[in-house]
């Protein structure tokens, strides 16, 4: 699926520049190029300051023909490396941009210019570059932090690492802990016949369940920290939910990598060397990212760029973006390229995270639309099955409808849907309707491992791994490995709890 890590590395560290470069460049160039067509394209539409009416995609007034770019990038993404596998390796971003182009042509002359352009811009200023500016920085940070010694790979240590994870990942966000702590999984168990279900318990517990214990751990609940949920509010309501599928996947876990265990016999350690950790001063910048994050939520600051209509970037977010930017440099400017290559770190894995996922935001933007307008757009029965002909709500549907849709969408903006749904009152959910708020929360976050693309760090460990030589399931294999053992946790949830 992805360029051979060989290959990556056989450019050196001059390769590593270049190919980030390229990264940032496209993006860029992509998002410059959006603004300048707009600007003569409608000259009287201000672009550095509040204009008049926005050409808003509404939601309402489309039909669901409208996702059929955003299922075919999908499709793409599941059966591409399964029966075109070379073809996909070399052109996986020139797909990517077919099914944008499908999307942007038709909506250009059908819905207009003016609305297409805008949604486009809407997209990448506010939620592409964001995502992939964060990603990239924790990318490039965690790259730089190496566990060398005698990792041996044992089921103890292994659900103990898990552990771990699990638990960082509140703190750290399931996109850090999970880029911190990946190449140290894969070289603990690189002397093990079995790997694959430790990576994908590992996307499981550390890349999802993990980080909803506080809005640091996943962008929904963050989404809710800055709509007015206290911060310790998921923490003291939603333990119990993730104890428990956190404590059975870890025992399940035990006893298939026990039982794997046995049959492979003892490996050896890593030539009796000790555990040792290098690249430490990327913890700092790893706290001074989440620092960030927590300052652009917290300072709400009026000023800012406004870009078109209501695409504003407040001046916080610019302050986070280009300090992530500057953290990231600063990471592989101080980190040895040795320190580097003892990690087999490579740009490939997050240059396909980028092209794709350009893909999916841009394909999704139809999908959103459609689901931001809730009951009067063309999911209105899905939407109106949440609450019942009494008006009371239903938390099972709720955690299951968000969660469905997390497992394809967005979680953020499925979050803030469901959210509004069910009030968009803060407080009151809180306080008078706490297992709707639980159930909108657990669902946007721990459905998000149904899928690889449910959530970014999801993409990612795979692209690792596979890089590393983990024989990792396809799109569709993979959801085999969920629909098994997910589904029914979560449907035991759904009667524990809901």
């Amino acid at each position: 699926m992805i360029r051979s890590a060989k290959k990556e590395r056989a450019g050196g560290n001059s390769l590593c520049k270049v190919s980030a470069f390229k990264v940032f460049k496209r993006a860029v160039g992509f998002f410059s190029a959006a603004l300048v067509l707009s600007a003569l394209l409608f000259p009287g539409t201000e672009l550095w300051a509040s204009g008049g009416g926005v050409p808003r995609l509404d939601g309402s007034s489309i039909s669901i023909f409208w996702i059929a770019p955003f299922l075919g990038m999908l499709l793409s993404i599941a059966l591409f490396p399964l029966f075109a596998p070379g073809f996909w390796e070399k052109n996986y971003g020139k797909v990517a941009a077919l099914w944008a182009a499908f999307f942007l042509c038709p909506a250009f002359f059908l819905l207009g210019a003016p609305v297409t352009l805008y949604s486009l811009v809407h997209t990448l200023a506010e939620e592409y570059l964001p995502f992939i500016i964060l990603l990239f920085a924790l990318f490039t940070i965690a790259g730089g932090i190496v566990l060398t010694g005698s990792l041996s790979g044992t089921p103890a240590l292994n659900v103990g690492f898990l552990a771990l994870g699990a638990l960082l990942a509140s703190f750290m966000g399931t996109t850090g802990a999970a880029m911190l702590l990946i190449r140290p999984l894969i070289r603990g168990i690189k002397r093990r016949g079995h790997k694959t279900h430790s990576v994908i318990f590992f996307i499981f517990l550390v890349a999802n369940a993990g980080g909803s214990l506080t809005p640091l751990g996943d962008p929904p609940l963050f989404l809710g920290f800055l709509k007015g949920v206290r911060f310790s509010w998921t923490i003291i309501h939603l333990w119990p939910q993730t104890l428990f599928l956190c404590g059975i996947l870890l025992g399940l876990y035990y006893l298939i990598d026990r039982h794997l265990f046995k049959k492979e016999g003892s490996p050896k350690g890593e030539g009796g060397e000790s555990l040792k950790l290098s690249g430490k001063y990327n913890f700092l910048l790893l706290g001074a990212v989440a620092g960030l994050v927590l300052y652009s939520g917290i300072a709400k600051s009026p000023e800012g760029i406004r870009i078109w209509g209501d695409v504003f970037i407040p001046r916080s977010n610019l302050v986070k973006d280009l300090g992530l930017l500057l953290l990231a440099f600063l990471s592989f400017l101080i980190t040895p390229k040795a320190l580097r290559d003892r990690n087999h770190f490579t740009w490939g894995p997050i240059l396909e995270v980028a092209k794709l996922f350009l893909g999916i935001f841009v394909t999704m933007i139809p999908a959103i639309a459609i689901l931001r307008a809730g009951e009067d757009g063309a999911l209105k029965p899905l939407i109106g099955l949440v609450t019942s002909p009494l008006g009371e709500p239903r938390d099972a549907v709720y955690f299951w409808m968000t969660g469905l849709l997390s497992s394809f969408l967005d979680n953020a903006p499925t979050y803030l849907v469901f959210f509004n749904t069910a009030g968009g009152d803060a407080r009151y959910l809180m306080d008078v309707a706490p297992l709707t708020l639980s159930a909108i929360s657990c669902g946007a976050v721990y459905m998000g491992a149904n899928t690889y693309i449910g959530n970014a760090p999801n993409f990612i460990v795979r692209s690792i791994a596979e890089e590393r030589g983990v024989a990792m399931p396809s799109f569709f294999g993979y959801m085999a490995w969920s629909s098994l053992i997910l589904l029914p946790l979560f449907v035991m949830i759904t009667f524990i709890f809901y």
